[in-house]
This record gives C-alpha cells, structure tokens and sequence, in this order.
C-alpha cells in the first residue's frame, strides 16, 4: 500500500542498473517506446507518450522524456516497487541520488557483456571533470548530474504523474513529486500584472536552483582557428551558415536544397518548436562555400533535386548528415585546440556579433533567432567572465599607473577645491 513503512534505503552504495531501454521507432504515431527487461513497452509512458503527441509537441520531446522517465523506471525496478505505489519518500530518495550520487559510467558497445576483468580501464592522466576548459573557460562535464539535468528530469516525472493522477490511473492518490509548500494550495501567477510576462511560480518541491548561465562567444581569432582545421568544403559552408544565420544546429542540418536561395542570399529552415518555415539572411562567403561543396559533392554522385537534403555524408552510402555526425566533426576540430566550445555555441557568437553592431535593431536580431520575447536577448548583455576579468585587470593597471605617475600639484595661488569643481573632480 502507498501508507506502508518503507525501509531507510542505503543511497550511497545504491548502483542504478543498465536494464530497459528507451527505442525510437521511427514511427511518427509512436516516436519511442520505454521497454521494460523482458522487451515489453511500458504501457503507463506508452499512454504519456501518445498524449504529448496530441498536444502538438515535437517528435523530439517523447524522446527527451523518455531518457528521464528511463532512469526513474531502473530506479523503481532496482527497489521492487511499482510505480503507482510510489510515495513522497521515493521521489525524495530519488531526487538526492541524483544530486549526490555520480552518474553511472555507460560500458562501451563493443564491452557489453564481457566480465569486468575483460574491460579495459579507462585513461588517466586527463583534465579531472567539471574543471574549467583552458581555451574556452567552460567547465568540462562532471562527474555528477548537472542541475539542468535534476530539474528537468523532476520537472517530466511530476508531469506525468499529474498526467496519470488526473486520469485516476492504477492506485495513484496523490503526485509524488510536490508543488513548493507555499504554492500547493494557490493558482499560479494569481497577482500577475497583465503588462509583464508570466513568471514560473509553479515550482517543484525536488527541484534544484539552476543558475543562469551566460552565453560564450567564439573570438574571432579561435574561429579562424576552428576554421582552418576543417577538413572539407561541407564542413566549412556548414560553419559559415551557423555563424551567419544564428540557426540551431538542427535546424540547419534539416534543409532542402531549394532552401538555399542565392539571389536573395537567404536560406530557409524549420523553426524548432512553432515547425514554422523561416528564410535566414546569410553571407555571400557562405554561399561560397555552400557551392563549392555541392560541386564537389554532385560529381561524386550525391543526389541532387531542391527536395533533397542540402547536407549528406562525405563517404557512400549516401545518407542524409544528422546531428551527431556534425557534433563529432565538430569535436575533432575542437581537439586540434584543446576547447570544448559546442555547435550552440556558433549560434551564441551569430547573437553577438548582429548585437554589437549598432545599426543592427535588436527586434530583428530576436526575429532572426526565433525568440518570443524580446527580453530574451537580455543574457546577452551580461558581460562574460573573461570580459570582468579584463576589465578588472585594466582597472587595476590604471590605479597602479596613478601611483606611479600622480598628477602634479596646482601652482600657487589657486584653490584645489575651486578647479576642482570647474574642471570637474578633485584636483590634488
């Protein structure tokens, strides 16, 4: 029964195990199924699934639950119980592994079902994680689970419990994962001020503090950098449009090659979430590139047509260029220079460099981006840390210069105070 007693759990020795797994079908009526040890879908996610794809989510999003939905479920299995007998004390146990605990090392492919004496020991000698990258500053992946990851991990597994909650599915009473006390019981933004924007007030009990992060720009001489280590014209036209149209990396890699319009200099893409069709301004040197590569590409057989992809693979089999083939030829650019810079991050250097030109609106930079909100680009004036850091560092060299080199005394006969206050400042 849910009211039973519970032993206390040892969460500091628990291992969460590799078993179930989440598969993508392909099918645009059911994108993935959870499947439980024994390869049976998990009709409760099933269901969840299905309603998300009712209310015009993304194909994407049953995919990005279903990784957090995974990792309850092997957490429920481990402990024996079922999901609708879980209670406040598994959510809370579960939520603390997450943020205490280490993430479980995944065993390559090639090693999976071998003994552990087989497996060969992973290097050492490397940069230890969450340490920040010398070149970029941005801190490697930890050990642990990142905040982002908590949140939205509490943010889906409370989602679907209300989900089945208000269905009355199974022996659910109550969501085990809460609202904060002080919001159970009051409708959320009750005192909004219709000339603001809503604010998220619906909070989870279990739900980490994310801090903000601020966006890093690629400097123009590590772009060149990154530049000059592609290996082929693809990779080169790939990156010029990232950086001239500020496109998700996915919404780029998903292209026509009708999109590409080189008279008027745009390219078309499907916006992320509306599934809106928007043409993007770029760069003549994109273009450049773009057929270069595509000259390149037809003569070796490539298919061509405007309702053919615009990116394929470098090798045959032909097939079209998905996002994590561009992710690793990303990568090994990145290794040439020791950073850990991100294909997002070329779309945070696009945002930088339309906002500092200041014949540039930034109501068209938000259009160009695709953002609802014009207060969205608000991140982007919080200086980075290497800009305080050399802000600050010049400060310091100027107060080190005016104890060096201190202004002269005012000649006698006048008042300090009186130049003081007619050139402005104290003169000493």
């Amino acid at each position: 029964m849910p009211n039973e007693r519970r032993p206390v759990r040892d969460l500091k020795s628990f291992v969460l195990p590799e078993i179930g797994e989440l598969r993508e079908t392909g099918d645009p009526w059911e994108p993935c199924h959870l499947l439980d040890p024994f390869g049976r879908p998990v009709e409760p996610v099933a269901v969840y699934f299905k309603d998300l794809m009712a209310a015009d989510c993304s194909p994407l999003t049953p995919r990005s639950y279903g990784m957090d939905l995974l990792r309850w479920w092997r957490f429920l299995w481990a402990l024996g119980i079922e999901w609708d007998c879980v209670t406040r004390e598994e959510a809370r146990d579960f939520m603390l592994w997450m943020k205490l605990a280490d993430k479980p090392v995944r065993v390559h492919w090639r090693h999976r079902g071998k003994d552990l004496a087989e497996i060969p020991a992973p290097r050492r000698g490397g940069p230890a994680p969450g340490t920040p990258n010398p070149v970029t500053g941005k801190p490697r992946v930890g050990a642990k689970y990142a905040p982002s990851t908590r949140g939205h991990c509490e943010t889906v597994l409370r989602s679907f419990y209300d989900f089945h909650v208000e269905r009355n599915t199974g022996s659910l009473l109550v969501n085990p994962f809460p609202l904060v006390r002080s919001r159970r019981s009051a409708r959320a933004n009750a005192h909004h001020n219709p000339l603001k924007e809503h604010r998220k007030e619906r909070t989870g009990l279990y739900r980490p503090k994310v801090p903000k992060r601020i966006p890093r720009r690629i400097p123009d001489e590590k772009y060149t950098e990154i530049f000059a280590g592609l290996r082929s014209h693809r990779d080169r036209a790939l990156l010029a449009f990232w950086v001239a149209t500020g496109a998700r990396a996915e919404e780029l890699l998903t292209t026509k090659q009708g999109d590409a319009v080189v008279g008027q200099q745009t390219i078309g893409v499907i916006r992320k979430g509306t599934r809106d069709y928007q043409e993007l301004p770029a760069t003549p040197d994109a273009f450049v590139w773009l057929r270069l590569y595509q000259e390149e590409a037809w003569k070796k057989g490539v298919p061509r047509g405007r309702k053919q992809p615009l990116w394929w693979t470098l090798r045959r089999p032909w097939r079209p260029l998905e996002y994590d083939a561009a992710r690793m030829m990303f990568d090994r650019t990145n290794q040439l220079l020791g950073a850990n810079w991100t294909l997002h991050d070329l779309r945070h250097t696009a945002t930088f460099l339309m906002l500092d030109d200041p014949n540039m609106p930034p109501v068209y930079v938000q259009h160009i981006l695709g953002h609802k909100y014009l207060s969205t680009l608000d991140i982007y004036n919080n200086p980075s840390q290497d800009e305080v850091i050399e802000r600050a560092l010049a400060h310091h060299a100027r107060q080190a210069r005016r104890r060096e080199n201190p202004p002269p005394p005012p000649a006698v006969g006048y008042n300090p105070d009186s130049l003081g206050n007619l050139f402005g400042g104290a003169v000493k």
